[in-house]
C-alpha cells in the first residue's frame, strides 16, 4: 500500500494565527496516525501580498511549533511554478474549456443587478457568496476579446467542462482510522469560475490541484471553509487527468464573536502569543479547546 502523503500549504501574506496552527497540527496528527509523510508547501501565487519577510516569519513559527515536516532542500513554492500552471491552462484552452473574460467586478455586479431588476428574483450565488458569472464574455469570439488588449482572466466553461467530464462527480472523505466514505460533488454551483486570474497565470483552484498531483499528495486536510471548493477541484482533476486525493475538512478556530480567524481581520498572530509567553503546548491546548467536537 502506498504511504500516505499529507501537506500543509499556508500563504505568506500575513502572520500565522491559531487557525493556521490548528490546520498544521491536524495534518501532523493524522500523518502520524496513518504513518504518512508530511510536506510543507508555500502557496505564494499572489506575488503582491506575499513577502519574503512574512515567509521567514511563517517558517519560524512552524519550527517553533515543532511540526515534523519531511526534510526538503526547500519547500515547494508556487511562485516558482508559473510555467507549469501556464502549461496546464494552455491544455484546457486548447480543448475549448476556457474562455477569456475582460469583465471587472463592477461590470459583473452591474450585469447581475440588471438581471435581478429584470426578473425580480435574486441572482444565484456561488458557495463563497459571490454572484455566479452572468456570462457576458462567454459567447464572444475569444480572438476579439484578446485583440482588445490588456489583461484578461480565463474562465472555465462549465457547460463544456461537464461535456468533457460528465458526472456524477464525487470524492472520498477519510476519518481518523483511514476509513472512507463517498461524498457527492456538485461543481455546477461554482458556475464559470476563474481558472487563470488577470494578473497571475493561475488561480488557487488550478495551482492546488496541479501541485497536489506533482507532490503525490494522497490526503488533503484543510479547513471547512474550503470544503465546497473540492467540488470544483474534483472536476479540474478529471479534466487534467490528475488523481483525486482523499479529503478531510476540519472545523475552524473562531474568535470571541464567532468569526473565523483571518489575517485580514487582524486575528492575533502566533508571534504575539509567543511574545506573551505562550509555549507550543499552550497553542495545542488552545486549539483543542476551541475546536472540541469540530475536527
Amino acid at each position: 500500500m502506498t504511504q500516505p502523503v499529507f501537506r500543509f500549504a499556508p500563504s505568506p501574506n500575513g502572520r500565522l494565527h491559531l487557525g493556521h496552527a490548528y490546520s498544521a497540527l491536524e495534518n501532523a496528527r493524522l500523518a502520524a496516525r496513518l504513518r504518512g509523510r508530511l510536506l510543507l508547501r508555500v502557496e505564494d501565487i499572489d506575488t503582491t501580498r506575499c513577502r519574503e519577510d512574512l515567509l521567514a516569519a511563517m517558517l519560524d513559527d512552524l519550527a517553533w511549533l515543532g511540526l515534523p515536516f519531511e526534510p526538503q532542500p526547500a519547500p515547494l513554492r508556487q511562485s516558482a511554478r508559473f510555467p507549469v500552471y501556464r502549461a496546464a491552462a494552455a491544455g484546457l484552452r486548447a480543448r475549448g474549456l476556457l474562455y477569456p473574460c475582460r469583465c471587472s467586478r463592477k461590470e459583473i455586479a452591474d450585469a447581475v443587478a440588471a438581471r435581478e431588476a429584470e426578473t425580480g428574483a435574486p441572482w444565484p450565488r456561488d458557495p463563497d457568496g459571490a454572484p455566479l458569472y452572468p456570462g457576458s464574455c462567454r459567447g464572444r469570439d475569444p480572438a476579439a476579446v484578446l485583440a482588445a488588449g490588456g489583461p484578461v482572466a480565463w474562465r472555465l466553461s462549465m457547460e463544456a467542462a461537464l461535456a468533457a467530464a460528465p458526472g456524477p462527480h464525487a470524492y472520498a472523505r477519510f476519518d481518523d482510522d483511514g476509513a472512507t466514505e463517498s461524498v457527492a460533488a456538485d461543481p455546477v454551483r461554482w458556475g464559470d469560475a476563474v481558472i487563470v486570474r488577470k494578473e497571475i497565470p493561475t488561480s488557487y483552484h488550478l495551482a492546488v490541484v496541479v501541485d497536489d498531483a506533482a507532490q503525490g499528495v494522497t490526503h488533503v486536510v484543510r479547513g471547512a471553509d474550503l470544503e465546497a471548493a473540492t467540488d470544483l477541484h474534483v472536476l479540474l482533476q478529471r479534466l487534467l487527468g490528475l488523481p483525486t486525493p482523499l479529503y478531510r475538512h476540519h472545523g475552524l478556530v473562531r474568535g470571541a464573536a464567532g468569526e473565523k480567524l483571518a489575517k485580514s481581520l487582524g486575528s492575533t498572530p502566533l508571534a504575539e502569543l509567543r511574545a506573551a509567553g505562550w509555549t507550543p503546548e499552550d497553542v495545542r491546548a488552545a486549539v483543542r479547546a476551541a475546536t472540541a467536537g469540530a475536527a
